[in-house]
C-alpha cells in the first residue's frame, strides 16, 4: 500500500504506475469518462473527515481517480478540499469541460494548469455547442492554454478512446499571467511543490498552516488575473454559427443582444403591467378588497365583535375601526395585496423556469456596470421586486463588499417590494401615459444618479460576470404553480403579522392623539413641500412598518393625478419596512446600515418635493409633468457625464511583493 499524504488516500499503486485525476465542474460527463477508463472494476472509499467517496479504478498499471465536480480548488468546503488534494497529488489531470461554457469550466482548467501538474483537456458536448450555434476552435484553444485539447461527445462515446490514448501526451501548460509567475518562482522556494506555493498565494490557510506559513494576501489579485486570462481565451476561441442551430437557440441569443433584448424585455413588462396593473389591480381586486372583503367580510366582523365588544370603544376602534387589525389588516393582505402579489410571483416563476432570468443578468450586464454592478445583480434587483428583505439577504452573491453596498443601498432606496408595486401599479393604470412616464423617469433616474455617485466615491471595483445560459423552454406549469404558491405563502406569513402591528400601533396613535399631532408635526413637509393632504403622514407611518401597507394608505385619500404621482414617488424612495431594516443591520454594520436608512428617507422627501416644485413652475399639470421629465433625464445624463472624469486607479504590481 502507497500512501499519499497530500490526498490522505491509501491506494494500492503498482510500483511504476500513475495517479490519473479526473477533474471538472459539475454536469460536464466526468462518469462517463471515468467508465470508460476503469469499466467495471472501481473502488469507494470514504475520504478522511468528510462523509463524502471518492471513487477509483485500474486502468493499466496507472490508478484512475474521480474527484467531485467543483469550481475551484480551495478549502472552501470539502468538495474542493478533496479536489485540490487529490489534484495535488496527481501525476496527470484530465480536465473535462463543457463546450458550452467554457466561460465558465475554463476557469478551474486556468487553476489546475497554475497548479503546474501536466493536463490533458477534454472538450466534452461538442454535440451540444453545435446545436446552440457555438463553434470552438480546439487547435487554437490548444495553443493559448499550452496543453491538449481532445474534442469529445462522451455520451455517444465518440472520442473518448483518442483521449485514454493521448494521457502520455500530458503537458504542463501556461500559467495565467507573467506576475503569478513570478511570485510563484518565490513562494516555490519555500513550499514543496507549485501546486501549494499557488494555494498559499490564493489564501489557503490548510496549506499555509502545512508549511508554517500565513496565508498570502493575493487571492483576489490572482483570480483576477486569472479571469481576465479566461475571458482572453474564450474571445478569441469561440464563435457563433448561424447555420443549424433551432429557434430557442436563435431567440436566446436575441434575448442577450440589446438590439433585440431590450424590445424583448418591453414586451414581458408589458404583458406583466396587463395582467397585474390593468386585470389583477383592477378586475380582480375590485371582486376581492370591494365586493368581498369591505362588502361582506368587514360588516361580517362588526357584526360579530359588536356582540362583546363596544364597537366605539378603545378595543372596539383597535379591532373593527378605521384601522383595525381585523378589519383593515385582512382586507388589506386577502383583498388587495395577495392577489397582487400571486400575480407577481407567477410571472417571475415563469421567467426563472423558462431560463429567461439568467439571460436577463447578461442583458443588463453592461448596463449594471455603469452603476458598479455587474449582471448577476439583476437578480437580488429582481428578487427585490418580490420581497426586499430576502432580495437583501441574497446579495451575499455579489463577488465583492462594494457591490454589496451599492445593491443593498438601491433595494432600499428605489425598488418597490411586490406587495408595494402591485398597489402602485394599480394607482398608475388610471392616470395616463404622461403620469406613468413621469414615476418611471424619476424612478430609473434617481436609481442612475446613487448608483453612479456609489460607484464613483466607493472604493474598490466591480467584478466580472460569470454566470450559466441554461436551454431556453417553455415553463413547465407545475414547478410554475408550486413556486408561486412557496412564495406566496410566505408572503402571507411574513405580511400578516406585521400588518396586524402596523394597524395596532396607528390605531393606538390616533386613540392617544399621537397620530393628529404627527400630522400636524409633518404638515410643512407633506402640505408645504409635498403639496398633499397631511393625512399621507398617516401613510408614510405606516410605511416603515411595512411599505405596501403605506402605499396602501394612499389608495383611500383623494388625490389628483399629479398629487397622487408625487406620493406614490415618495412612499416608493421611502425607507424600507421593518423586516427589511433589520436584515440591513444584520447584513452590515450599524453605522453603514443607519446611513442607508436615514439617507433613504432624506433622499424621498427631497426627490418627492423636487417634483412638486418641477411641475408647480406651470399651470398645466401635462406640461409641468414634461418638463419635470426633461430635468430629471438631464440630471441622470450630466451626473453620467462628470463622474466618468475621474483619475485612473492605480494597480499595483503584485509580483513585487512575496
Amino acid at each position: 500500500m502507497a500512501h499519499c499524504h497530500e490526498s490522505n488516500i491509501k491506494i494500492d499503486l503498482p510500483e511504476h504506475g500513475r495517479k490519473i485525476v479526473l477533474a471538472g465542474n459539475p454536469n460536464v460527463g466526468k462518469s462517463v469518462f471515468f467508465n470508460a477508463f476503469t469499466g467495471m472494476y472501481v473502488d469507494v472509499s470514504n475520504y478522511p473527515g468528510t462523509t463524502l467517496d471518492i471513487s477509483f479504478g485500474r486502468y493499466g498499471e496507472d490508478i484512475i481517480i474521480d474527484t467531485p465536480g467543483v469550481y475551484g480548488i480551495s478549502s472552501f468546503n470539502d468538495e474542493e478540499r478533496i479536489a485540490r488534494d487529490v489534484i495535488l497529488s496527481a501525476d496527470i489531470v484530465v480536465n473535462v469541460v463543457d463546450a458550452v461554457h467554457l466561460e465558465r469550466d475554463l476557469f478551474l482548467t486556468q487553476q489546475i494548469i497554475d497548479t503546474g501538474v501536466p493536463v490533458i483537456l477534454a472538450l466534452n458536448m461538442m454535440d451540444d455547442a453545435g446545436r446552440q450555434g457555438i463553434k470552438v476552435d480546439a487547435d487554437l484553444l490548444e495553443h493559448l492554454l499550452g496543453v491538449p485539447v481532445i474534442e469529445t461527445i462522451a455520451v455517444k462515446g465518440i472520442g473518448l478512446e483518442k483521449v485514454k490514448n493521448s494521457v502520455n501526451k500530458a503537458k504542463i501548460g501556461i500559467v495565467s499571467h507573467q506576475d503569478l509567475q513570478n511570485m510563484l518562482i518565490k513562494m516555490k522556494a519555500r513550499v514543496a511543490s507549485q501546486g501549494e506555493a499557488l494555494l498559499v498565494l490564493e489564501e489557503d490557510p490548510i496549506i499555509a498552516e502545512r508549511h508554517g506559513l500565513k496565508p498570502a494576501k493575493h487571492r483576489e489579485d490572482i483570480y483576477l488575473m486569472r479571469r481576465e486570462r479566461v475571458n482572453d481565451v474564450v474571445g478569441h476561441v469561440i464563435s457563433e454559427v448561424k447555420e443549424g442551430i433551432d429557434i430557442k437557440t436563435k431567440l436566446g441569443r436575441w434575448m442577450i443582444k440589446p438590439i433585440t433584448g431590450v424590445p424583448i424585455l418591453f414586451v414581458m413588462l408589458y404583458l406583466m403591467y396587463q395582467a397585474i396593473g390593468v386585470f389583477v389591480a383592477q378586475t380582480v381586486v375590485g371582486v376581492t378588497e370591494e365586493t368581498i372583503m369591505i362588502g361582506m367580510y368587514e360588516p361580517f366582523m362588526r357584526g360579530l365583535v359588536s356582540r362583546f365588544v363596544e364597537l366605539e370603544s378603545a378595543l372596539g376602534l383597535i379591532l373593527v375601526g378605521e384601522f383595525g387589525v381585523l378589519t383593515m389588516t385582512v382586507t388589506y393582505v386577502l383583498g388587495l395585496l395577495m392577489p397582487l402579489v400571486v400575480g407577481f410571483y407567477f410571472f417571475l416563476s415563469g421567467f426563472e423556469d423558462s431560463g429567461y432570468l439568467p439571460r436577463l443578468a447578461a442583458l443588463t450586464d453592461r448596463l449594471l456596470s455603469m452603476v458598479g454592478l455587474n449582471g448577476r445583480a439583476i437578480i437580488p434587483l429582481i428578487l427585490g421586486f418580490g420581497c426586499v428583505t430576502l432580495a437583501t439577504v441574497v446579495t451575499r452573491l455579489l463577488g465583492s463588499v462594494r457591490e454589496r453596498r451599492i445593491a443593498i443601498f438601491l433595494l432600499a432606496l428605489a425598488i418597490p417590494c411586490s406587495a408595494q408595486m402591485g398597489v402602485i401599479v394599480g394607482m398608475l393604470a388610471g392616470l395616463g401615459g404622461v403620469y406613468l412616464t413621469l414615476y418611471v423617469v424619476v424612478m430609473v433616474s434617481i436609481m442612475a444618479i446613487v448608483g453612479t455617485l456609489l460607484n464613483r466615491f466607493l472604493p474598490g471595483k466591480s467584478s466580472d460576470l460569470l454566470i450559466d445560459l441554461p436551454p431556453l423552454r417553455l415553463p413547465r406549469m407545475e414547478n410554475v404553480l408550486k413556486k408561486t404558491g412557496i412564495k406566496s405563502y410566505g408572503f402571507l406569513k411574513e405580511a400578516t403579522p406585521l400588518f396586524a402591528i402596523g394597524a395596532f400601533i396607528i390605531s393606538v396613535m390616533e386613540l392617544t392623539g399621537l397620530l393628529k399631532a404627527l400630522q400636524n408635526f409633518l404638515t410643512p413637509l407633506t402640505v408645504g413641500w409635498l403639496n398633499l393632504p397631511k393625512e399621507a403622514s398617516t401613510a408614510f407611518v405606516m410605511g416603515i412598518v411595512r411599505r405596501d401597507f403605506g402605499a396602501a394608505g394612499l389608495s383611500d385619500l383623494a388625490l389628483d393625478p399629479l398629487s397622487t404621482i408625487i406620493a406614490l414617488i415618495t412612499i416608493t424612495l421611502f425607507v424600507p419596512c421593518i423586516a427589511a431594516i433589520l436584515v440591513l443591520f444584520k447584513e452590515r454594520n450599524k453605522k453603514e446600515a443607519a446611513i442607508m436608512w436615514f439617507g433613504s428617507l432624506g433622499i424621498a422627501f427631497l426627490v418627492g418635493g423636487i417634483v412638486n416644485k418641477l411641475t408647480g413652475m406651470f399651470t398645466n399639470d401635462i406640461t409641468g409633468s414634461w418638463f419635470a421629465i426633461s430635468v430629471f433625464i438631464g440630471m441622470a445624463g450630466v451626473t453620467s457625464i462628470l463622474v466618468r472624469i475621474r483619475k485612473k486607479p492605480q494597480v499595483k504590481n503584485v509580483s513585487q511583493e512575496g
